[in-house]
Order: structure tokens, then sequence, then C-alpha cells
């Protein structure tokens, strides 16, 4: 039976609830880790001693800020008695300074380039506040990302979830999240995750990204009200980008490109940052490509682009 297959009302002739049902994609997802070497401004190396890296291990999922503090420890010596109180601030490869707030994950699949290990460069001087957000502790990741989940929760079902959780139900999905603790987090997330049998969230969060445009969000339902199909990832990304070629781009979640022909109501539960967001990035794989000017679509094959009806049944 498809994880999409209408089920039978109760007895009471409610709706069933169905949420994320494969957990081995659940903790793959939470367990992927990315091997990253930090390295000290060199321009703000004030000892004789030029330091070494300092390399890490790092969740995908988490922010920057919770991840740090050893890196700040090891350099801390190394930089102006002025410059060892500032907040630190990071920057990729390409010199640009790194959003905090992004998941690691996400900015590595935006502009790594896959290379292994990921330089980091760590900053003391010079914060680009008109870049990015200032992070003075951790409750301010912890506000922003509570923010995130109830934008998350008003768009799958109207904030009802989260309004109706308790502060220590809060205090379960922060701590699960901080301190990498799987089951500690899915125990309270689990709860975010439900939705009805054949129908799904009211409307998927989603927000999609490519190197030149960040954080793009459109309304996107988990079925085609149309076709009365359930809206695959094909069809959102047409969202998105209109006159996309598909042949030119590769989408990537998680480091993997999960197929055109995926149904975001299961990407959504199965696939999504634990911000409850999808977060997908749109990379050219092709010389010269344009996300917005592609002037006709390619046509997907049937794998990539088929669709299932919420009511069928493989």
């Amino acid at each position: 039976m498809s994880l999409f297959t209408q089920r039978p009302a109760n007895r009471k002739g409610q709706k069933r609830i169905r949420m994320a049902e494969d957990r081995e994609v659940l903790r793959e997802i939470w367990e992927a880790r990315l091997p990253v070497s930090f390295q000290l401004a060199q321009d703000e190396v004030a000892t004789l001693n030029v330091p070494e890296p300092f390399y890490l291990m790092v969740p995908r999922l988490l922010y920057f800020p919770l991840v740090t503090d050893k890196v700040r420890k090891h350099f801390i010596q190394y930089v102006s008695p002025e410059a060892s109180g500032r907040e630190i601030w990071l920057s990729d490869g390409n010199g640009q300074p790194i959003k905090w707030n992004y998941p690691i994950g996400l900015w590595f699949d935006l502009f790594a380039e896959g290379a292994l290990p990921w330089t980091v460069t760590v900053h003391f001087d010079g914060y680009p506040e008109d870049k990015i957000m200032r992070c003075s502790c951790k409750d301010t990741v912890r506000s922003q990302f509570m923010s995130y989940l109830k934008e998350a929760d008003a768009l799958k079902h109207k904030g009802n979830v989260m309004n109706c959780m308790q502060e220590k139900d809060h205090n379960q999905l922060w701590q699960g999240f901080q301190n990498d603790k799987f089951d500690q987090f899915w125990s309270a997330n689990k709860k975010l995750m439900e939705s009805v049998v054949g129908e799904g969230f009211r409307h998927i969060p989603i927000k999609c990204y490519t190197p030149e445009k960040l954080a793009m969000q459109r309304i996107v339902k988990p079925i085609d009200e149309t076709t009365g199909t359930w809206t695959t990832l094909h069809d959102a990304l047409l969202e998105f980008f209109p006159t996309i070629d598909f042949s030119t781009v590769r989408v990537i979640i998680h480091g993997v490109e999960p197929p055109l022909g995926t149904p975001v109501q299961w990407l959504s539960e199965h696939m999504s940052y634990p911000d409850n967001f999808l977060h997908l990035s749109v990379l050219p794989s092709t010389p010269g490509f344009s996300y917005f000017s592609t002037p006709s679509l390619s046509s997907p094959s049937t794998e990539s682009g088929s669709r299932v009806s919420p009511n069928s049944s493989s």
C-alpha cells in the first residue's frame, strides 16, 4: 500500500491522522555530518605563531552558533585583546558572510560546490551587520528557531498545533534540536507532522534558494486542486520558476537529489529541516544558465514527472 493511499475513517466517522512513517529516513538525515576546517582570517592574527585550522564534524541540520564555542576558544588567543571580546562571524570560501540563521547543510549545498573538508573563515573584526543578523547568545538562536517553527505550523495547521503545545513541549523541541538529540526532538516534533490521511497539510512550508537569490517563498498545496493528485517536487518548482528547463538544474535537499516526481507532502514529512521547512537548493548544471528566462520547459520522464492520486494504491 502506498504511503499516500486514503485510509478508511474510524468507526465514529472521524478522519484518520497520519504522520511521517519512515523513521530510518528521518534518522539518516538527522545524523548527517559535514567535515569543516575553520581557519582564522589571516589579517586578524595578532601573534607570531599562526594558528592551526580547527576541524569539526558538524551536524548538517544545526546553525553555526550552536557548534562554534570550541572554535572561538581555539582562536581567541591569536587575536588582539580588543578583538577577543567581540562576537565572531564566519565567511565561506567565496568570502561572503555566512548567514547564521540558515542551516549549515543548506549553506554548504548552495555555495561549497561539494568540496570537503569545507573551509570556513573565522572573523573577530568587522562584523557585517548589513549582511547578517547579530547573534550575541544562544537565546537569539532559540528565538529565531521557534519563530520558524510557528511560521511552518501556521502554513500546515493554521498554527493550531504550536498554540496547543505547552511550554515544556517547546522546550523539548529546542533542547532536542540544540543538543542534537534525535529521539528527544522527534517525540515532540511528531505532533507538527500529523496530517489528515489523503489530504496532507494545509500548505507545504517550503523555501527555494539559488546562489543569486535566497529564501524565496510561494504558496504550495499538497494536492493539485485541478487534477486531485499529489503535488510533486516538479510541480512545486514551477511555482518558483514557471519557465524553468529542468534539464539545466540540480535540485538538492540535504545533499541529495530527490526524484522530481516525489510528492512534496512526503518530502515535507521526511526531509524538512528541524524548523519544519523544506529548504530546496536549485543549482545550475550547465554554464550560462538563467533561472527565469528559459524559453521552454523540458518534458520530465514518466518516473520524475508522474502523478500519484491521494486515493490510489500501489
